[in-house]
């Protein structure tokens, strides 16, 4: 399995509770404003944000790396322009992250965190 292919399931299996949200009681230390987005549909994860926007939270963060940073962007818009058009993009964040194949060789995946955040 190829490093990028093995970091969207970990993130999709080994991270994320089923709305999305790190906020399963098996996950400690996931904060519950973070969305962790996979290769799940689209509007799964944008159930997800709303949700936490809904329960009180003042600022949601969408987290992807590698193929899923795409769906991340989408995610973000449609809540942005759909469902809450006053948030504000509090950052936005690019990185790298390295990995380990199975192999042993090292890659590299790109990684994005959004942060949305309700007006003051």
């Amino acid at each position: 399995m190829c490093a990028m292919r093995q970091a969207d399931d970990n993130m999709t299996n080994d991270t994320m509770h089923e709305d999305g949200t790190g906020k399963s009681a098996g996950y400690p230390g996931k904060a519950d404003n973070v969305v962790y987005i996979g290769k799940k549909p689209t509007m799964n994860y944008v159930l997800a944000v709303v949700t936490q926007f809904n329960s009180g939270m003042q600022e949601v963060t969408i987290k992807a790396r590698g193929n899923s940073i795409s769906r991340a962007v989408d995610v973000k818009e449609i809540v942005t322009n759909r469902f809450f058009p006053d948030l504000k993009e509090k950052s936005i964040r690019t990185s790298s992250e390295e990995l380990i194949n199975e192999d042993g060789t090292k890659s590299k995946v790109s990684a994005i965190q959004i942060t949305l955040a309700r007006p003051n």
